[in-house]
């Protein structure tokens, strides 16, 4: 983890164009590559990032940050107040809480709910970057990466495409499709899920356990 305080601009140009004037910030430089930009505030959302995987090229005063989209994250330093580095080591990842665990393993056991024909090859599929929750082939034989969340947020969303990212870089897998699964999923997230081509399905828990739900439906 690379984490750097300076005073900056920074600009975005890709799918539209941005701009962050001048301020003091913190860059983070993640192990993966994930290169994220934080004002103090905000929570946990930065103001600007772009995930792995990326190329970092470090120039005089600026560093240029560019993926295979043909997106570009210029950052132009100013001052650097501080630059270092840690290894973290490895980190053991988010543990599931008993329901989503439960779906991912309802899932697993039967993965035709989501879509017909759809199949398991693995469930906790591991990648370099993490586990991929259910790793499925559709009926026409296509890859299909499934995460599971309780409540399906935009984090999810980025974390799944962080995983699709990573295994179509796979010969043997691409293409590879996102499927974002959750008992609710937040109407932000459902749009840059659909904006990223990843399809949304909710699920209900009840239902997957053979109970009648609560939830209350039209006929």
């Amino acid at each position: 983890m690379r984490l750097v305080i300076a005073k900056c601009t920074v600009d975005y140009e890709g799918r539209l164009s941005a701009h962050l004037p001048e301020a003091v910030r913190l860059i983070m430089v993640k192990a993966d590559g994930c290169v994220a930009i934080h004002a103090d505030g905000g929570a946990y959302k930065p103001l600007n990032w772009m995930n792995a995987p990326n190329r970092l090229v470090e120039e005089e005063g600026h560093w240029r940050v560019s993926n295979s989209k043909g997106e570009v994250l210029t950052v132009s330093f100013l001052e650097v107040i501080s630059d270092s580095a840690y290894e973290m080591g490895v980190d053991p990842g988010l543990q599931k809480d008993g329901v989503e665990a439960h779906i991912q393993e309802l899932l697993a056991e039967n993965p035709s709910v989501l879509g017909d024909g759809l199949r398991l090859i693995r469930r906790e599929f591991p990648t370099e970057i993490g586990p991929v929750d259910l790793l499925c082939k559709d009926q026409e034989g296509m890859t299909v990466a499934v995460e599971v969340k309780r409540r399906g947020e935009i984090d999810g969303v980025e974390q799944l495409t962080r995983y699709l990212d990573f295994l179509n870089r796979d010969s043997e897998l691409s293409p590879v499709k996102g499927l974002y699964v959750a008992q609710e999923i937040k109407p932000q997230a459902r749009v840059l899920a659909e904006d990223r081509g990843i399809e949304c399905v909710v699920v209900d828990y009840d239902e997957l356990r053979g109970m009648e739900s609560d939830i209350l439906k039209l006929f």
